[in-house]
């Protein structure tokens, strides 16, 4: 007998994945944790019957969710990852050696504690002593420490539930507020071929706070359509326009230097997303 796992992605479409066996399940206080492990992408981890993260595919995300904002600051000492409780955002983080603090505000502790056991290689940065971990909402940390990071990044699920709040603009006034006076902000922001409604809003409501904002999109086979997007904001520096040469050089498999400036040559019916908005 054969088991696949299928996630609906919208209501008319979605990903299935051969697997061999479940290998955690509980009810957290805020959302149903599994992890499967599947022939194709190795463990996976669930929440809510939404893919987040797999051992195959999961450096793309976490590589395309820090590494540009970290080359685009000259020296990010202070960086902040919003959700990420699976650990692999601050794994990237923590290759920069301007780093003095990588602090995570994961609101379920519960995805800390399985990352660690089912995803090593992902969570296993999280016990460096550069590292702090605080269980609580991301909005209220954000709200709580005005002026104190260079660096911040949105990892949050997908905007259902409890993530509703890491999506709108009042969370990233205080993200601005948040940031020192050179910061930048990096946030997911899900799909160009299934959330292009919130693509238009998300970019119109952090280029209303952010002199410089920017989209880029990377390719994850596991989330939604494979087309991913992300929504750079900065205070000061501009990504296009920093020398890649003065780059850190860090072990990365899917970004590189080369492709930094690249990634914001967007495809027509992508760019057509956020140019309206620039109006």
């Amino acid at each position: 007998m054969e088991l696949w796992y299928t996630e609906k992605q919208t209501l008319d479409h979605g990903i299935t994945t051969k697997i061999r066996r479940t290998l955690h399940h509980e009810k957290t206080e805020f959302q149903t944790l599994d992890v499967i492990e599947t022939v194709q992408f190795g463990n996976m981890l669930v929440l809510d019957g939404m893919v987040m993260t797999t051992d195959v595919d999961e450096f793309v995300y976490h590589e395309m969710i820090t590494h540009v904002a970290m080359n685009t600051h000259p020296n990010p000492e202070h960086v902040l990852v919003v959700g990420g409780g699976d650990g692999g955002a601050i794994r990237e983080i923590l290759k920069y050696p301007s780093v003095k603090t990588a602090t995570l505000a994961e609101i379920d502790g519960k995805v800390i504690e399985a990352s660690k056991t089912y995803f090593p290689k992902i969570a296993g940065a999280l016990d460096d002593p550069r590292v702090k971990i605080e269980v609580v909402d991301g909005i209220k940390h954000v709200e709580e420490n005005k002026g104190k990071y260079d660096v911040i990044l949105v990892d949050s699920t997908e905007p259902v539930g409890l993530a509703v709040g890491l999506f709108q603009k009042p969370f990233y006034q205080s993200i601005f507020e948040a940031l020192k006076e050179d910061g930048i902000m990096v946030a997911q922001t899900e799909s160009p071929w299934f959330n292009r409604d919130l693509i238009r809003r998300v970019f119109k409501d952090i280029s209303s706070l952010f002199p410089i904002t920017r989209l880029y999109t990377a390719s994850i086979p596991t989330y939604p359509s494979g087309l991913w997007s992300f929504t750079i904001g900065s205070k000061k520096y501009d990504p296009m326009e920093v020398d890649e040469t003065r780059f850190h050089q860090v072990d990365t498999r899917y970004y590189h230097p080369r492709m930094h400036k690249a990634l914001f040559q967007l495809p027509v019916f992508v760019q057509e997303l956020i140019t309206v908005e620039r109006k």
